[in-house]
Order: C-alpha cells, then sequence, then structure tokens
C-alpha cells in the first residue's frame, strides 16, 4: 500500500497574487506543507501539482527528497476548477492502486505537522473503509438567520472554558483511498473522522491582513520551540 500526498498549487492567485510561494516566516509558503509531509514516515511522494513553472522551480528548490512535479491542465486551473477536478485529472492518469491512500493537503494552512498526518493515517487504518477530515476546535456562539440560537442555550450561556464549542474544518488535509475518490468524485467519503488540530490552525490566508496575523500565531506555535 502506498500513501502520497497531494498538493495543489496554481499559479493565478487573485487576492494575494503569488501567495503559494512568497516568503512565509522566511521560506516560501509551500514550504511549511510540504516539510510536514516530507516528516511523514508513511508518504513516499508529495505531488506538487501546478500549472506555474516558477511554482515548480520554487518547489524543486525546497530541498525535499520526496516532491515531484506534476503538471496540471489549464483548464484545471482557472478560477472555476474545483480541486476535485484536479485530483482526478491526476488519479486518472497515475499508477496508483485502488488501495492506495491519497492525503490532498493544502498549502495554504502552515499549521500542518507531520504528526497531525501521523494521527490521520492511524486513523485511516482503524476504519479503512472511510475517510479523514482535519478541524479545529471552534469556540464561537453562532445564530441562525432567524434569530435562533445554533449552537448554545442563551439561557445558560456557559463559559468559554466550560464551552466544547463545535469543529470548523480548517482545510490542512483530507484522507482517502485512491479507489473511494475515483467512486464518489468526491475527497471525503463515509465514515469520516476527525483529526483535531489547535483553534489557531482555523486562520485562512486570504487577503494580506491575515497573512501578517498568520505569521505571527506561526511563529509564536510552529517556530517556537
Amino acid at each position: 500500500m502506498k500513501t502520497v500526498a497531494f498538493i495543489p498549487v496554481r499559479g493565478g492567485s487573485k487576492s494575494i497574487p503569488g501567495k503559494n510561494i512568497l516568503p512565509f516566516n522566511g521560506k516560501p509558503l509551500l514550504y511549511w506543507t510540504a516539510k510536514a509531509a516530507q516528516d511523514c514516515p508513511e508518504i513516499s511522494e508529495i505531488i506538487i501539482a501546478t500549472d506555474s513553472q516558477e511554482i515548480a522551480d520554487t518547489a524543486n528548490s525546497l530541498g525535499l527528497s520526496k516532491i515531484v512535479i506534476y503538471h496540471r491542465s489549464s483548464e484545471n486551473a482557472n478560477d472555476k476548477a474545483s480541486t476535485e477536478s484536479v485530483m482526478l485529472e491526476y488519479l486518472e492518469t497515475s499508477n496508483l492502486q485502488s488501495e492506495d491512500r491519497f492525503i490532498l493537503i493544502q498549502a495554504t494552512n502552515p499549521f500542518l505537522l507531520s504528526d497531525h498526518l501521523n494521527d490521520g493515517i492511524n486513523l485511516l487504518n482503524q476504519q479503512p473503509l472511510g475517510s479523514i477530515i482535519s478541524c479545529a476546535t471552534f469556540k464561537r456562539f453562532l445564530w441562525n438567520r432567524d434569530g435562533s440560537p445554533m449552537n448554545y442555550d442563551f439561557m445558560n450561556r456557559p463559559r468559554r472554558q466550560d464551552f466544547d464549542g463545535a469543529m470548523l474544518e480548517n482545510g490542512a488535509f483530507y484522507i482517502n483511498t485512491v479507489g473511494n475518490i475515483l467512486e464518489t468524485q468526491n475527497r471525503l467519503t463515509h465514515p469520516i473522522a476527525i483529526v483535531e488540530m489547535p483553534e489557531y490552525s482555523a486562520v485562512e490566508i486570504d487577503e494580506p491582513e491575515d497573512w501578517m496575523i498568520a505569521e505571527k500565531i506561526h511563529r509564536k506555535h510552529i517556530l517556537t520551540p
């Protein structure tokens, strides 16, 4: 059984141009998730799926031995293309087997560590017919548009430290088998198990202000011993 990591990175980011390879705490943003995959013993290859030669050159310069470049088609690298579309494009031309494990990793979550990936693979070993998703603890009080509370009783408002909150999909990674993905055309398959990542891993890097905040959080929690 083979385990591959798949990191789709296109060159046409609009909100932060070139963000996948911009310096983030001294390294290209792509480096941090690729390094997590590199440090995961189960992963044999890290597929960088890109339409950009600049991204490909940057990925090859990271010094990570597991990286393999996949040149994705232009039609699956435009603003309307889904992540599933490029996953399926790759899988339909690869020599991976149905039982092989496929880890979709999103480069924009630099809080991912190899320990999280190891936890996900171990969970999949326990439920080989399903899939794995990463989530962050989310301790916020949510409301429906009709004025009704979604996840707590406002008459008995809990203290934050006593509030379980909810699990928020943080987009860091998804694990499934190749066979499941090809059958359902989706990254996830029931039953789904969750790898819980820290609350700060829910920070999304969509705007320049997000970048500054994420760098500070990353320095505190990832770079500080």
